[in-house]
């Protein structure tokens, strides 16, 4: 893994994947288009969209280069199409449903330049109503992600209210949520596997915490910087699966043990075998009981385990750290590590 100190002006591409996104896309690239750092270019990755979101992503004209699927082919593939289009510093990859306040960029940028082993940035992700109208009481949706010793992945500060006790540092987190996240270039280089930096078998979710995984066993930090701020829409919630299509939630429980087969060492597996073993029943439990339209999801990870075992043998490959530094992540509460300071200064130059 290269170390090299970044540019004076650092560049950033943006990527959006949309799949019937016309609701929220337009109001999205107006914030992206009006950040105090302008990103060198914006790509985004529509997925036969039927919504309008095509017309409404042409209405920006060149400051928007659109790439068109005849199907969908998933948040993970689109996303690697986009990123591998892309040639700047930095990738900021956005959901459609995430609106930027206007220094969202250059505080990202900032924060990144506070140490060579950064990999990836986050900034604060704050809960917004579909319409892109505010709650009356402030809360958070992201503020970084965390394992747990089950391998449930979870959202720090989720539901819980902004306010000055809690995220207000910034600190070294497990990983991003790829709604709002800036990669660095080098780490996209360093843990891409043969198909992408994404993995396109997940489809879509939680692509976002095995790529935070993949970095932290390769030696990457990730940086959480509350000076970044942005709003995002979350659709999915543990709490919320009844109302979720039911594609969804096959492909999350399908990927929850594709992440563990690529990821996880047989140590640390025993090690957190009772935590994971009860998940595991439960999620299996609520297939059979509650929610056998995600049951499929088992025969499709099957199919792909082929690929996952030889996926490992690349991650595996570029693991730099030990057991005992993944396994420090694991906590039932928000885990987060004391960062340096941020004292880097970004130009705001067009």
């Amino acid at each position: 893994m290269r170390r090299a100190s970044p540019p004076a002006t650092p560049t950033v591409s943006v990527t959006i994947v949309t799949w019937n996104s016309g609701r929220h896309i337009g109001r999205c690239l107006e914030a992206v288009l009006a950040q105090t750092v302008r990103p060198t270019e914006v790509v985004v990755v529509d997925n036969a969209s039927t919504d309008g979101t095509l017309e409404a992503v042409e209405a920006f004209g060149n400051r928007v280069r659109l790439i068109r699927n005849r199907v969908n082919a998933g948040f993970a593939a689109a996303q690697n199409q986009a990123i591998v289009s892309t040639r700047s510093d930095w990738v900021l990859t956005l959901n459609p449903d995430t609106l930027l306040k206007p220094g969202f960029v250059q505080a990202l940028l900032e924060a990144a330049g506070a140490d060579s082993c950064i990999g990836t940035v986050c900034g604060k992700l704050l809960s917004i109503r579909p319409d892109f109208s505010l709650f009356e009481e402030p809360r958070l949706d992201s503020t970084g992600i965390y394992f747990t010793p089950a391998l449930r992945h979870l959202d720090r500060g989720w539901r819980e209210p902004d306010n000055d006790n809690r995220y207000v540092q910034p600190e070294f987190v497990f990983g991003a949520c790829a709604a709002a996240a800036l990669f660095r270039r080098e780490l996209i280089e360093d843990i891409s596997l043969e198909d992408g930096f994404f993995d396109p078998d997940f489809f879509a979710y939680r692509e976002d915490a095995d790529v935070a995984w993949r970095a932290q066993l390769a030696g990457w930090r990730c940086l959480y910087t509350p000076a970044a701020e942005a709003y995002h829409v979350r659709r999915v919630t543990p709490d919320n699966r009844r109302s979720v299509p039911a594609f969804i939630n096959m492909h999350s429980v399908k990927n929850r043990f594709l992440m563990r087969v690529k990821n996880i060492t047989a140590p640390l597996y025993w090690r957190n075998f009772g935590a994971i073993l009860a998940r595991d029943l439960l999620v299996i439990g609520g297939c059979l009981l509650r929610e056998p339209s995600s049951l499929p999801a088992f025969w499709h990870f099957l199919r792909a385990l082929p690929r996952a075992l030889d996926k490992r043998r690349q991650v595996m490959a570029r693991r730099r750290v030990s057991d005992d530094y993944i396994a420090s992540w694991f906590s039932g509460q928000p885990a987060a590590q004391r960062a340096p300071e941020v004292a880097s200064a970004v130009s705001t130059a067009a």
